[in-house]
């Protein structure tokens, strides 16, 4: 089921990171992280969208998750089959960082 507008975690290069929504269309998605879309799996329901011409334009730092590292603004987006949707409940934003808890574990991403 295609959601109309969506939740996500925006992130842009030495800013914190915003809970905003978007329109669940691909322009939408690309205006946000400023070029051609690229999407990391990260886990099953959460994947990071990012410009996967990123480095090649020069963009800067932006952060590390699980040892990836990520260039010029980026969205993080809930999955559900094919389709993306709100981001899931168990991500948060808290002072620290990004924080998302895996069967009532908390793990912490540096931002």
């Amino acid at each position: 089921m295609k959601f109309e507008t969506i939740k996500a975690i925006y992130k842009a290069p030495g800013k914190e990171p915003i809970l905003i929504e978007v329109e669940n269309e691909l322009h939408a998605f690309q205006n946000a992280v400023g070029g051609y879309l690229e999407a990391v799996t990260f886990t099953t329901d959460c994947c990071i969208l990012c410009d996967e011409e990123g480095r090649l334009k020069g963009l800067p730092y932006n952060i590390t998750i699980l040892g990836c590292h990520f260039v010029g603004p980026i969205l993080i987006v809930g999955v559900e089959r094919e389709d993306f949707c709100d981001v899931p409940n168990r991500i948060s934003l808290t002072s620290k960082g990004l924080e998302f808890t895996k069967k009532g574990n908390a793990d912490e991403i540096e931002l």
